[in-house]
C-alpha cells in the first residue's frame, strides 16, 4: 500500500511539473478569458534570443511553485517580439522580458517587472498581485461596478 501511495504522489508531481504553464493562445483570446473567468492577467513580453528570456524560462517558469501558482490565479500570456505577436502600443517597454501584471480589462495594476526575476522573487510578486486584486474585487464603486472592471 505504501509502494502504491508514493508511486501515486510521484505520478501526480510529474503531471504537474511536465505540464508548465497554461499559456493562451494569444493576447486577445487571454484577455477574453481573463474577463470571464475574473482574473488578473500575468502578460510577458519576451523575444527567443533574449538571455534573460530564456533565462526566465529554463529558470522561473520551470519552478512547480510558480507553475501552480500561475495557473491557479492568473491568466497568462505570452507575446513574442521576433514573431510580431501582437503587443498593444501602452504596454511596449524597450527592455525584455517585460512582465505585466493586468486587470481583466487591460489596465496595468504596477509598472511592469523588468529582466529576470528567480522563483522565490516571482512568488513574492505573484502573492502581492493576487492580494490586490483580491482587494480591489471585492471594494464595489459607488455605482456598484468593482473598480477593475471599468474602462
Amino acid at each position: 500500500m505504501g509502494k502504491i501511495l508514493v508511486y501515486v504522489m510521484l505520478l501526480l508531481a510529474t503531471s504537474v511539473m511536465a505540464s508548465g504553464i497554461n499559456w493562451a493562445k494569444d493576447y486577445n483570446s487571454g484577455m477574453a478569458l481573463a474577463k470571464k473567468t475574473n482574473k488578473p492577467v500575468m502578460f510577458i513580453i519576451s523575444r527567443d534570443t533574449c538571455k534573460y528570456c530564456v533565462k526566465l524560462d529554463k529558470e522561473t517558469f520551470k519552478d512547480s511553485r510558480v507553475i501552480n501558482g500561475v495557473n491557479k490565479d492568473f491568466i497568462a500570456i505570452r507575446s513574442w517580439i521576433n514573431n510580431k505577436d501582437y503587443v498593444p502600443q501602452e504596454l511596449y517597454a524597450p527592455g525584455l522580458p517585460t512582465i505585466w501584471f493586468l486587470l481583466p480589462n487591460g489596465k496595468p495594476m504596477y509598472q511592469p517587472l523588468m529582466g529576470f526575476v528567480d522563483g522565490d522573487n516571482f512568488l513574492t510578486a505573484l502573492a502581492i498581485v493576487k492580494t490586490e486584486f483580491d482587494k480591489q474585487k471585492n471594494k464595489k464603486s459607488k455605482d456598484g461596478f468593482y473598480k477593475y472592471q471599468k474602462k
